[in-house]
């Protein structure tokens, strides 16, 4: 097997099990889809992925050795990713509130008239502002990936995983906007605000207690 196949094969057996596991990104899909539908929740899809490819870039460049070699410049990206996740929490606790005051119809349009760079925006910043995806991928590179192996090459890995996690929330935007799904959390969508509030704000708080190690 070409070594670089090998490298690739290795890089996504480990980014895998990072793909499926609970977290922000996954949390914000999810409610993407079912608070403002199918095409916000692909197009935050591609927000995620964008990300990844930003993690990828300073990873290579030598940057996430500095940021994890210094408390300082970890704390900045985890205080703001903590504020961050904070912030959407709080705002989707409050949007569950108000709509117990609120027409239906006037609300489900409401929701619907998200724009295309707030939805991007809103997944490229969930995964941007995770400080463990500095340590994951320094970690994954520094280990599997040859200090050898030209830096064209691994930019070619993190398109290769970057497509694969867009590919992954895709199909999860897809299965949770399906007709029996959005039927069976159309008279939700409050609980759904109220749960997703209180998931980003438990991240959050989990978050603030991460250490630089």
């Amino acid at each position: 097997m070409h070594p670089y196949l090998f490298e690739l094969a290795s890089l996504m057996a480990i980014f895998v099990f990072a793909i499926v596991s609970p977290g922000a990104d996954l949390a914000m899909v999810m409610r993407q889809s079912l608070i403002h539908g199918r095409r916000e929740a692909i197009i935050t899809s591609f927000g995620i992925g964008t990300a990844l490819m930003f993690h990828v870039t300073y990873t290579i460049l030598g940057l996430g050795l500095i940021i994890s070699q210094s408390i300082y410049l970890f704390n900045i990206v985890k205080w703001c990713g903590v504020a961050y996740l904070l912030y959407i929490g709080v705002k989707a606790l409050r949007a569950g509130k108000s709509d117990l005051t609120a027409q239906p119809t006037a609300d489900v349009r409401d929701r619907k008239q998200q724009s295309v760079s707030k939805a991007f925006f809103l997944g490229f910043a969930a995964n941007a502002l995770n400080p463990k995806a500095v340590f994951f991928f320094l970690s994954i590179f520094s280990t599997v990936v040859s200090i050898h192996t030209p830096i064209s090459v691994k930019f070619g890995y993190g398109l290769v995983m970057a497509s694969c996690l867009i590919l992954w929330f895709v199909g999860v935007s897809l299965f949770m906007t399906t007709p029996k799904m959005r039927a069976a959390f159309s008279r939700a969508s409050q609980w759904i605000d109220r749960v997703s509030g209180a998931v980003f704000i438990v991240l959050g708080l989990k978050l603030a207690t991460e250490k630089a190690s």
